[in-house]
């Protein structure tokens, strides 16, 4: 008979269920609910501490989250993120799958879904993620998808992908190498593949067509109409649009820039398009919207000062020193070290000119916003001694000089943990020192890189799960189950063992999940003369069923802050997913094993 939970096991699951519902519910911000969390555990420890321990113990399990490899390794991998984007190594696949994405946005995203489930079959979930981001996010930059809509179904398939194999995580790693302790004879690399490649293919249209329509739109410029900018571009030397017509030239650019004037004959095009579109189309026609040698001077600025060369939008006032002025007559280049780029005209919008004729010293009037690029010191300076207002979305441009660096070292980081040499955390800490050390990663902006709510959420998940294995609160569940189970058809055992491993991988952690539900399974099998493998197999697939809350997994954490996501975006899209997963994977396991 079972008897009733000891009180700390109480404690633990009233905790984690406040601590859930304070999150979906939105009342109160993450980083607070997670430090009242992490405030619970440590004070209740530490007046009522658990059987055999000292109250020092209490808050040492409270608070040694801040300090566990797992919080030291998300940390780690956003470094790493923030030197591919830093440097924009990955600036080429971001451009190859944004070809796709501008073709069709749904084919686009289903590509990419391939793409993250194929890569992480063999690849550690977490590594495949830390490169995927960046490129989703250059991909949302270009005119896709909103990173808030593809960052959560990205992610489900990478979970997915990782489920297949014995070694796409360390989860189905730790699983397997229970169970071989147990008794159970040891499983190939592509033992469960087929099992789960068939319940992919039923889980991705929801992935593919349901789930991006569930997540909202989290872009600042949401429901805005970007701003375009006038730019006179000068052609390079080897551009292809030497001597072309305006026809022709423009069937290679986005559909969105406009040529207002000039020839290609004469080196010169004056063309509107918002920001991101301007970029895109200098790097097209090998062209650059300042003086070729001015570039060079700010691009050389950052290998003498360690300044970040930045864009950045300025405002002209009406105070302001530039009222009245052209771009060459206001001078900026010599008195601040700025170049300006574009011009957005509030008042006066730019009229086509003829092939020939373009009109670059228009003067400067109130509301019109300047386009310019420069080391923020100097951006300052300028806007300060002209009277402009510096607008929200400055940009720092790439280092690309450093990208071969950023990428050797991210290849560094991934396939020694990918092949299991070393541990991810000892990998991805090397890698985000080596970011810093060789400057693609400055260490002043590393703030930049890491995120507080991500920091104290992972914190507190890991203190709840430490308090929920500790106190017996996992122990007495697993008996309640076990009770029920015995009632059961085998297509119900291996659906109710997957959603207990489920919930506790959603509340705990994957290593609390599979250390538990492991022994239960053979325990189980035992009891109900059940195969034990089948068993196994559920408890694995329910420890990669991550997606309904942000603590469940750390790709969950690295996602949650470059999407601006909620906890209730990931109970939303995350809970029917759970769902079709398990029913789709415990009704595979009960065909294969003819548990009829």
């Amino acid at each position: 008979m079972l008897s009733a939970p000891q009180p700390h096991a109480i404690g633990a699951m009233l905790l984690t269920i406040a601590m859930f519902y304070g999150f979906v519910s939105g009342r109160a911000r993450v980083e607070i609910i997670s430090l009242l969390t992490i405030s619970a555990i440590a004070l209740g420890l530490y007046w009522f501490p658990l059987p055999g321990q000292s109250p020092t113990d209490g808050l040492k399990l409270a608070f040694e989250g801040f300090g566990h490899y797992a919080l030291i390794t998300i940390c780690a991998l956003m470094v790493l993120g923030r030197g591919l984007v830093t440097t924009g190594a990955l600036e080429p696949v971001s451009r190859l799958l944004t070809r796709v994405w501008r073709f069709n946005r749904q084919i686009g995203l289903f590509v990419t879904l391939l793409l993250a489930f194929g890569m992480s079959m063999m690849v550690n979930d977490t590594p495949v993620l830390v490169l995927m981001l960046p490129v989703m996010a250059a991909i949302a930059a270009n005119g896709g998808m909103p990173a808030s809509r593809t960052l959560i179904p990205v992610n489900s398939a990478v979970l997915i992908g990782g489920m297949s194999t014995t070694i796409g995580t360390s989860t189905n790693l730790l699983v397997v190498s229970i169970a071989g302790d147990l008794g159970l004879p040891p499983m190939s690399v592509f033992h469960f593949t087929p099992i789960v490649l068939l319940a992919a293919l039923v889980a991705l249209p929801f992935i593919w067509l349901v789930m991006p329509r569930l997540l909202p739109d989290n872009s600042v410029e949401a429901g805005h109409e970007p701003r375009r900018f006038a730019a006179l571009l000068r052609l390079g030397e080897n551009s292809f649009a030497h001597g072309l017509s305006h026809e022709l030239i423009a069937e290679r650019l986005p559909a969105d820039v406009e040529l207002l004037g000039g020839t290609a004959a004469g080196g010169r095009m004056l063309v509107r398009a918002t920001h991101a579109a301007l970029e895109e189309t200098m790097r097209i026609l090998g062209a650059t919207a300042a003086p070729a040698w001015l570039m060079d001077r700010l691009r050389s600025g950052y290998a003498t000062t360690g300044h970040d060369l930045t864009v950045a939008e300025l405002a002209v006032t009406k105070d302001s020193g530039l009222v009245g002025k052209g771009v060459a007559s206001a001078n900026v280049a010599e008195l601040y070290n700025v170049a300006i780029l574009g011009v957005h005209r509030a008042q006066r919008p730019w009229v086509a000119q003829p092939d020939g004729e373009t009109r670059t010293e228009s003067p400067f009037d109130e509301g019109d916003i300047l386009l310019v690029a420069g080391a923020v010191g100097s951006i300052e300076q300028m806007s300060l001694a002209e009277n402009m207002l510096v607008l929200e979305g400055a940009k720092e441009l790439p280092r690309t000089a450093k990208a071969p660096l950023a990428l050797a070292i991210m290849a560094c980081a991934v396939v020694p943990a990918s092949i299991g040499i070393v541990p991810i955390a000892i990998s991805a800490l090397g890698g985000a020192i080596a970011m810093l050390v060789t400057g693609c990663v400055r260490f002043d902006r590393i703030g930049r890189a890491l995120s507080a709510k991500v920091v104290v959420l992972v914190a507190a998940s890991i203190a709840i799960g430490r308090i929920v294995l500790e106190s017996g609160a996992a122990t007495w569940l697993s008996e309640l189950i076990a009770m029920g189970l015995q009632f059961l058809p085998p297509a119900g055992v291996l659906a109710a063992v997957m959603l207990f491993v489920t919930v506790l991988t959603n509340f705990a952690s994957n290593t609390t999940a599979a250390a538990v539900g492991t022994p239960i399974a053979f325990s189980l099998g035992q009891q109900l003369g059940i195969p034990v493998e089948p068993l196994v197999l559920a408890v694995l697939f329910g420890c990669n069923l991550c997606y309904a809350t942000p603590v469940a997994y750390q790709t969950n954490m690295l996602i949650m802050s470059a999407g601006d996501y909620r906890f209730a975006d990931y109970t939303r899209t995350g809970l029917p997913l759970v769902a079709i997963m398990v029913v789709t994977l415990s009704g595979l396991l009960v065909l294969r094993y003819g548990l009829y």
